[in-house]
């Protein structure tokens, strides 16, 4: 599905979205392997194995070619692919990122997404978006670095103040919170989102989600939940943890797994998402 609409740029002008990838026929037929191991009574996981919605390329942050990046999905028995390159406001091949993976999509059978990472840059949920983000079929948001006001603060330096007592532990985690639940919402006002390794920058800072009040966590589940966000379960980043995906899972929010590859070989290859599948299920009489 496409994303249509506008879009607000930093300079406070709009920019469309245009139609994304059309379908292609029928996936390739995944291999045996890609399975998760199924207890009897039990409905499926919700992560398909077979789907990778979150790999970057030479575009970007990645190593590969888009071509070099289909082998790999080909390889690994994907039926689908999404490539999210990271993207800003300076950002200006996305284009030719597009015809990149409309010329991949007629030589494969796979479905070919496209989709661009976005950084949340201010508290407020402002989002570094480039001026053109025609034909994507889905925006990523991800937090990467501490939002405070209209600063963002590096780990290394919100480490300082966390080390210095500058910044509370607590107050971190209200300001990633907030920053994840106002950046979806923003985003998702013109495009399917999705939600890039979530809370992943408390962990890095040394907070971990077991620390952080439910009621918090709960919030940023159904800010998830009510802008029909869709929620990766990062290999890279072991994100979510057990205990958010499952809040996510039980309060009906969309989980794909994504490796976040930046190179071929890590395409479609889990342990992480693997071991966590189990844990998503849910009693058959639910």
């Amino acid at each position: 599905m496409g994303v249509e609409g506008a879009i607000e740029r930093g300079d406070g002008g709009i920019v469309g979205v245009r139609a994304g990838l059309p379908g292609r026929g029928q996936p390739s037929a995944a291999p045996e392997i890609m399975a998760w191991d199924q207890p009897a009574g039990d409905l499926p996981s919700p992560l398909d194995p077979t789907a990778d919605a979150h790999v970057h390329s030479g575009f970007a942050a990645g190593h590969d070619s888009i071509g070099t990046l289909v082998t790999a999905a080909n390889l690994a028995g994907l039926s689908r692919l999404t490539f999210a390159d990271q993207v800003d406001s300076e950002t200006a091949w996305l284009p030719a990122y597009r015809e990149s993976v409309l010329r991949a999509q007629r030589r494969t059978e796979m479905d070919l997404r496209i989709s661009a990472e976005i950084e949340v840059i201010r508290a407020d949920g402002w989002l570094a978006f480039p001026a053109d983000l025609g034909g994507l079929d889905a925006v990523t948001v991800a937090v990467s670095r501490l939002p405070i006001g209209s600063r963002l603060v590096g780990l290394p330096d919100a480490r300082a103040l966390l080390a210095s007592g500058a910044l509370r532990a607590a107050d971190a985690v209200e300001l990633v919170v907030s920053a994840t639940i106002l950046g979806v919402e923003r985003a998702s006002r013109y495009a399917p989102t999705q939600l890039a390794r979530p809370l992943s920058l408390l962990a890095e800072l040394g907070i971990d989600d077991g620390d952080i009040d439910e009621s918090l966590l709960r919030e940023c589940v159904e800010g998830c939940r009510v802008t029909n966000t869709t929620v990766e379960v990062s290999e890279a980043w072991r994100r979510p943890s057990a205990r958010m995906a499952q809040m996510f899972s039980a309060a009906g929010v969309p989980l794909v797994a994504a490796s976040d590859a930046r190179y071929a070989a890590q395409v479609g290859r889990w342990r992480y998402v693997r071991q966590l599948a189990p844990q998503l299920r849910l009693p058959s009489h639910a």
